[in-house]
């Protein structure tokens, strides 16, 4: 009777071991579970303040574009204006020569192509108020789309805008290449790609790619000069777009600058970081443009 009550006290005294070592296992892991939870907090708030200046720059960047849109909306309007006032005057002289008795036959037929002429005009001020209105949209529709596919790179890195009625890209150089090199980066196959995605769905647009260097000389055995690096960096871009990202070629053209078309002053190391850059621009059909602009007037 006194053995079973050894062993009955050892299995005891056993288990209260055990359970005292699963209380710490679970003491160790709640605060480990509070310390991540902690993390988890902080990361969230990280991201909320990170979302929220994202929305403020989208913000802003908008209102500049909507400013734009009513800044060509009001210059569309005089257009408009102008050729309503022209269909008027047209209308009148047609019923003041119906009433000209004295009128000679020649003259006549001056005024009447010279009125024509002016209907040839009306044309193609309708058709140019149709084709900027139809490009001033399709351009907010690009800047849109890039800008919300490649919201997740640093503003330093990349500048999305509608400049002189296109839409240009500016890519820094350091995202693109290494020093002084034409090799892309691994970093920049997803930038180009991003890319390569929203221009696709707009085959009808032509890209021009042009590489711009600071006013630093260079010289090595792959590269010449400035012109040289700028020009090599220009047709890598290209080169990707084409060949990883199926852009067509026939819709390309690649170009260097050198260091003569900068955006800021090369005399300081912040202008030559931004000088240093490449730009990919959104053309329109420029034959399709030019047609608009100069109908033929018989």
């Amino acid at each position: 009777m006194i053995q079973k009550s050894i062993i009955a006290l050892f299995i005891l005294s056993l288990t209260a071991c055990v359970s005292s070592k699963k209380f710490k296992n679970l003491q160790t892991e709640n605060d480990s579970l509070k310390k991540s939870l902690s993390n988890c907090k902080q990361d969230l708030s990280d991201c909320e303040q990170k979302t929220n200046e994202i929305i403020s720059e989208y913000k802003t960047k908008s209102a500049g574009h909507q400013s734009a849109l009513d800044a060509r909306d009001n210059k569309i309007k005089s257009m408009e204006d102008q050729l309503s006032y022209l269909q008027k005057t047209n209308t009148n002289l047609l019923d003041r020569l119906s009433d000209l008795s004295v009128v000679s036959k020649a003259g006549a037929e001056s005024i009447k192509k010279t009125l024509d002429a002016i209907n040839e005009k009306d044309k193609m001020i309708g058709e140019m108020t149709t084709g900027i209105q139809r490009k001033d949209s399709l351009n907010l529709a690009l800047v849109m789309n890039l800008k919300r596919s490649l919201s997740d790179v640093s503003s330093e890195d990349i500048n999305i805008e509608v400049k002189k009625g296109v839409v240009y890209i500016s890519l820094s150089d350091k995202m693109l290449f290494r020093s002084g090199s034409a090799s892309i980066n691994d970093q920049a196959q997803s930038i180009l790609s991003k890319i390569a995605s929203v221009v696709n769905d707009h085959r009808d647009l032509e890209i021009l790619v042009e590489g711009h260097t600071d006013n630093v000389p260079i010289s090595t055995d792959c590269i010449a000069d400035n012109w040289d690096l700028s020009t090599k960096r220009a047709t890598a871009v290209v080169r990707t777009l084409q060949t990883k990202y199926q852009v067509d070629p026939g819709r390309m053209t690649a170009g260097g600058r050198s260091e003569y078309s900068p955006k800021a002053d090369n005399s300081s190391g912040e202008g030559k970081k931004i000088n240093r850059r490449t730009e990919i621009i959104i053309l329109p059909k420029l034959d399709q443009f030019f047609k608009l602009m100069t109908p033929e007037i018989k």
